[in-house]
């Protein structure tokens, strides 16, 4: 009788979770009827506005739906979790792990993970700014003469959007689940009028119609395919915010609301343009009684500062990976749940986002502008997803090769037609968010050879551990009372805080600990891994300390846990001794020189190993030590 008292729980559990993921990870998905339909008929693509041409659209975006957020993201891509978290860099660190394919192919393999997570930044810049613009735009449907208003209400709603980001996901999640239970609730009653009125568009379930759009129109149809990915946009996040959630409850909310509501809609919109053409400079809005049209406007202006949420947090996610897996400069990364460990706040990005998208509001001034730079970020990284998904597929769940094939074939051939027509976006827009993955992708890589070659100097100028702690054997060192620890990114090398400290001090710690802090590539240790102790003789040890890169490397926290008992450590008293570089540009073989420069300036404003490593600040001491690039 105890069982359904244990589960209840557990339900309970997962309802609140799928609440909350309605208010953090659908926001940006569910707010795209808000535009995409109209840019499907604009003048750019030159498709004519006829129940023929309609049902075929319908039918497409149908079918993006089912087969691009239902079955290839929910349920395939997702099942590629590594331990909970999930996002490209969490997939592209399951093919960078332990298999049969050789370095050179998994640093490929990385480098279209990095490349992918870098252009969901300049997604994350263009959601806000896309998506609050079209809400805003809503009341000048109602009142024509408010359109001079739309731009600053605009502005002012992203900042305060942006400001309360501090509070974490999970109060922001319960705030805004219920709100978009309501959004999704009202557009589908919209979209169940119109659809009562024209019942036909239902015909668009059939997927021969979406090939006949095709077969009329030729290239202009493959065009279209650029605005039909706009259904799609956020299916991405969806993958990218698992961490927060979790994949169960994000599936919840997909087929308990979101998927229905999103149908219900889309073939809404189409009833009422075959009905009235002319409802297409904002076929979302005229689905409404002018009665409602400021109630609707509200609720959507709501809806879609809801829907900035996924990506804001998706990016969180996303940096928080890059930190750990060493691929970004660190910067401060703020845990704001203590029951859900994914849910972080990372204030330079938040800030740097902000300004992004107010910059691209004052700069395109119209969503139907920024519509075409939405979707080239997202189709790209969709293709990079299915490449990384097939190699996991194949190695971690043991698929067998023609599973494979046949499953990422669809995928990818789904992908790069959305793709190929989103390069034609280029000209008008598509430039921005492929110039942001541009630079973040720069950056990403930057700092990851920066990294290796600084690691490769110290080590070529530092001893070998072994012989070190032979010299100091050989009672040539003179030992003083208590214990230091000095910490150090390579294991099995002498650490130049330590060379540098004995060399101005003449004496050693009765106790030394040469700490190394390693990341792995999966979200979390357990706790009885995470400290590896050697001793090396006369009084030094090795500790080698594991986290995953979702974790906080908290030093003294792992010392406490285990080594402190093990070496009879007094942690109150132990001195930790930092090496702090100081990085000067030369022209050595390495790196471009201006890509020097680069990594010099991320190294002098990256977030001090102090605060990363969470060091009792009276109890450290940091060494310069110079390094040449």
């Amino acid at each position: 009788m105890t069982a359904p008292a244990s589960v209840a729980p557990h339900h309970a559990s997962t309802a609140v979770l799928a609440i909350g993921a309605l208010g953090v990870v659908y926001g940006d998905i569910g707010t795209n009827p808000l535009f995409a339909m109209r840019e499907a008929f604009t003048a750019r693509h030159r498709v004519a506005l006829d129940a023929a041409n309609t049902i075929g659209l319908l039918s497409l975006m149908f079918w993006s739906l089912i087969v691009v957020v239902t079955i290839k993201y929910l349920s395939t891509v997702m099942r590629a979790d590594n331990d909970g978290e999930g996002g490209i860099l969490a997939l592209a660190a399951l093919v960078s792990g332990k298999g049969d394919a050789t370095k050179g192919r998994r640093w490929v393999l990385v480098l279209v993970g990095i490349l992918g997570a870098a252009l969901l930044y300049g997604d994350g810049m263009v959601t806000p700014a896309i998506s609050v613009l079209a809400a805003v735009e809503g009341t000048a449907v109602a009142t024509p003469s408010f359109t001079h208003y739309v731009v600053p209400i605009a502005c002012i709603i992203l900042v305060g959007l942006f400001a309360v980001q501090r509070k974490g996901t999970a109060i922001i999640g319960r705030i805004f689940g219920p709100m978009m239970i309501i959004w999704f609730v009202t557009i589908a009653v919209l979209g169940a009028n119109q659809l009562r009125r024209e019942p036909r568009v239902l015909r668009a379930i059939w997927p021969g119609y979406g090939v006949r759009f095709f077969v009329d129109n030729g290239f202009k149809g493959f065009l279209v395919l650029g605005a039909v990915i706009l259904v799609v946009v956020g299916g991405e996040a969806l993958y990218a915010d698992m961490g927060h959630f979790g994949r169960r409850p994000i599936m919840l909310g997909w087929y308990g609301l979101v998927l229905p509501s999103l149908i219900l809609v889309y073939f809404g919109q189409g009833a009422l343009l075959i009905r009235d053409p002319t409802a297409i400079d904002n076929p979302f809005f005229r689905m409404a009684p002018h009665s409602l049209l400021y109630p609707l406007a509200i609720l959507a202006t709501i809806a879609t500062v809801i829907a900035s949420q996924a990506l804001i947090s998706g990016a969180f996610s996303l940096t928080h990976q890059a930190i750990q897996l060493g691929y970004s400069p660190r910067v401060e990364v703020r845990h704001t749940s203590e029951s859900q460990i994914g849910q972080i706040y990372v204030p330079a990005v938040n800030w740097l986002l902000m300004f992004a998208c107010i910059g691209l509001v004052v700069g395109f001034r119209h969503s139907a502008s920024l519509a075409a730079a939405y979707g080239l970020a997202v189709s790209t990284t969709m293709v990079m997803t299915t490449i990384l998904f097939s190699v996991v597929a194949r190695r971690h769940f043991g698929w067998h090769k023609p599973t494979v094939v046949a499953v990422c074939a669809v995928f990818l051939f789904v992908d790069a037609a959305f793709f190929g027509a989103t390069l034609f976006k280029i000209p008008d827009g598509g430039w921005f968010p492929l110039v942001v993955g541009a630079v973040i992708f720069t950056i990403m890589t930057t700092w990851r050879t920066g990294r290796r070659i600084v690691r490769a100097r110290l080590r070529g100028h530092m001893p070998e551990l072994a012989q070190f702690v032979s010299s100091v054997s050989a009672g040539s060192v003179v030992r003083t009372s208590g214990s230091s620890a000095y910490l150090f990114s390579v294991a099995g090398v002498t650490p130049p805080a330590l060379i540098a400290s004995l060399h101005h001090h003449d004496s050693l710690h009765e106790q030394v600990l040469i700490v190394c802090v390693t990341v792995e590539p999966r979200p979390r240790v357990p706790t009885p891994r995470r400290a590896v102790v050697t001793d090396l003789g006369a009084g030094l040890h090795q500790v080698v300390l594991h986290f995953g890169f979702m974790e906080e490397p908290d030093v003294p926290k792992a010392l406490a846990q285990r080594v402190a008992m093990q070496l009879g450590l007094d942690l109150s008293t132990l001195t930790y001794f930092l090496g702090s570089e100081r990085i000067t540009v030369t022209s050595r073989p390495g790196m471009a020189m201006w890509r020097e420069h680069l990594y010099a300036f991320m190294s002098r404003n990256a977030t001090g190993t102090i605060d990363l490593f969470r060091l009792p600040i009276d109890q450290t001491l940091q060494i310069g030590v110079g390094v040449e690039l």
